[in-house]
């Protein structure tokens, strides 16, 4: 079992969910039970498998939900660049938070590769 509050990669994705929660509410009122949603779920779900996995039994586990947490940042990327193209966001707005989300999928990256080892 992992301490996943002492992991960086866990503290910078919380970080990401309270930075893409507060521009969520730049968006459109009528992108509340479709864009909003979906982005809120796929932040929420990165640290939340994060954590989740470090509770696991065994290294085996905790890879795998890395895996989720990692897929959940992808989709969440893609629902970024959406709402820059659609240009509901500002393009700064939207590279800040794919800047930091691109750090946080190295570490996973990283860290799954160790934990393989």
């Amino acid at each position: 079992m992992h301490n996943f509050e002492k992991l960086l990669f866990w503290q910078k994705s919380i970080q990401l969910a309270k930075e893409v929660y507060l521009v969520c509410v730049d968006l459109p009122k009528d992108e509340k039970f479709g864009l909003i949603s979906q982005i809120k779920r796929s932040v929420v779900s990165i640290p939340s498998n994060i954590a989740e996995g470090a509770g696991r039994n065994n290294d085996r586990e905790f890879y795998h939900f890395l895996g989720i947490a990692n897929a959940s940042s992808f989709e969440l990327q893609t629902q970024l660049i959406l709402t820059r193209e659609l240009e509901l966001l500002s393009v700064e707005k939207v590279d800040s938070l794919i800047s930091h989300l691109n750090e946080i999928q190295r570490m996973i990256y990283t860290f799954k590769s160790n934990l393989k080892k």
